[in-house]
């Protein structure tokens, strides 16, 4: 019983922030380290809940990708509208770091010490990119030139670092590379959906082994939170992201690296 209550607090924790450039893997490791939820089976259960927040991105977006899907049957990649090579080429590198170096991310960096580094590290990247003065050039989604897509997915990879932040990463690339905020938003949380369905079915397969029966029932139970969480938040926060200046999810992942070092670590 005591392990279904620590899913469904981590489902919340994932879901309240899963939309923020806070970084919902860091918190939700914080969050079991003072739970006492941790072990091989705990980490792959922190990858699979993030589905179920992103989910609520995917009922928010879906027209989007229903038309990128027809675009894609009928070959017609338009020069001025996003299409799913844009998306490829945001996913593709993460991918490839990930397969390369999960085994590595997942035994050293999934711990409070990593993780309280990244916060701050990522703390600083989101007030470089937010005073770094650049031309925009893409205003909308559509806007996005491929280039622009793979820079993006470049700065992606540094999502991989539980702390950094997948959506404070991929805005920070995208405004550094030449784009609004509010379109390395839509962007970011577009490409979330299938990033986590790879992400979680890759991680449950190479997890297979080390997983059992009643594990399944706290993904479902952790699933199930952040999806209800997250469907409850998501315009709010998506709203909030757009709008409200990087540096002060800055600040936050500041203190709360340093009130987790202090009290619990130190």
């Amino acid at each position: 019983m005591q392990d279904i209550i620590h899913a469904i607090i981590l489902g919340i924790v994932e879901g309240l922030t899963e939309f923020l450039p806070v970084s919902s893997t860091g918190h939700l490791i914080l969050a079991g380290d003072l739970l006492g939820f941790d072990g091989e089976a705990e980490k792959t259960f922190m990858i699979v809940i993030q589905l179920g927040a992103v989910m609520a991105v995917l009922l928010l977006y879906w027209k989007r990708y229903i038309a990128m899907l027809r675009d894609m049957v009928k070959l017609d990649f338009k020069k001025k509208k996003l299409n799913v090579i844009h998306m490829f080429l945001a996913m593709f590198p993460a991918l490839i770091v990930y397969l390369l170096c999960n085994d590595y991310i997942k035994r050293v960096l999934f711990g409070p010490g990593p993780v309280l580094i990244s916060l701050v590290a990522g703390g600083i990247l989101l007030i470089i990119a937010a005073r770094a003065k650049r031309k925009v050039t893409a205003e909308e989604t559509d806007d996005l030139s491929y280039k622009q897509a793979l820079g993006i997915g470049l700065f992606q990879c540094l999502a991989l670092w539980p702390g950094f932040s997948r959506s404070g990463s991929t805005i920070s690339g995208g405004l550094l590379l030449g784009t609004s905020q509010k379109a390395a938003a839509d962007f970011t949380f577009m490409i979330s959906v299938p990033v986590m369905m790879g992400a979680t079915v890759l991680d449950m397969y190479a997890s297979r082994d080390a997983l059992v029966s009643d594990d399944l029932v706290l993904f479902l139970v952790g699933f199930i939170a952040a999806f209800v969480v997250a469907m409850l938040a998501v315009v709010t926060f998506l709203n909030l992201i757009k709008r409200l200046r990087l540096e002060w999810f800055a600040a936050y992942r500041f203190v709360i690296a340093i009130l987790f070092y202090v009290f619990v670590m130190a």
